[in-house]
């Protein structure tokens, strides 16, 4: 049984970096991720920040937040 992680990202250089080294090396046996591009999915936003998603890249796994770098605040996502 695999576990859900879910990065969230707004597709700036630095979520694309993060997102190719750092999701796409999670194992997949172990966990199933789901990449959300905020920019593109505004509808989105709440729920990253219900989870605790303060800026983004950022990876959300078993509702720990792991803020990944800084690209941008979430605030300017809404």
């Amino acid at each position: 049984m695999s576990t859900t992680a879910v990065f969230y990202h707004a597709g700036c250089p630095v979520c694309v970096s993060a997102e190719e080294t750092i999701a796409r090396s999670l194992d997949p046996n172990q966990f199933a991720v789901e990449s959300v591009h905020l920019g593109e999915d505004r509808s989105r936003v709440g729920e990253a920040e219900a989870a605790g998603v303060q800026s983004v890249p950022a990876l959300v796994i078993d509702g720990n937040v792991f803020h990944i770098n800084h690209g941008a605040d979430l605030s300017a996502l809404k």
